[in-house]
């Protein structure tokens, strides 16, 4: 059974270019509701930790040094169906072939810098808000 939770990152890119609130805007509109909120920022390290499951893929240190290189906004969303629907909401990894109206389609500007990241399992979820938030950190 689904846990209708997920999580969600607004990337660097999103947050250097003034985003936040607008994605927010949009992901609130959709039903999610916030359960967990952080402005933050990961250093590299963090950012290698975090996606070590792409340790061993070509684009792993341009990742890295893309998502330690400015701020982010780190969320846990909740809805009935949280993952399928976030990841409708935020389209596709390429923004070119996003879906219009999609988070990434009017946000993103290119397929590394894609706005936004959307977990994309219930067990990536948990692994994923657990990095970010502890307990009392969620409501």
């Amino acid at each position: 059974m689904a846990n209708n939770r997920t999580f969600t990152m607004i990337k660097p890119d999103a947050v250097a270019n003034g985003h936040i609130g607008a994605i927010l805007d949009q992901v609130t509109k959709a039903g999610f509701k916030i359960v967990a909120l952080k402005y933050t920022s990961l250093s590299a390290e963090k950012a290698g930790e975090f996606y070590a499951v792409h340790a061993e893929r070509g684009f792993f240190a341009d990742l890295v040094g893309f998502m330690s290189s400015g701020p982010i906004v780190a969320a846990i969303l909740e809805k009935d169906n949280a993952i399928e629907d976030f990841r409708k909401l935020i389209g596709a990894t390429d923004p070119a072939k996003a879906d219009k109206g999609t988070i990434r389609n009017l946000f993103a500007k290119s397929i590394d810098a894609n706005a936004v990241h959307g977990s994309d399992s219930d067990e990536n979820a948990e692994i994923e808000g657990n990095f970010f938030f502890s307990s009392f950190e969620r409501f």
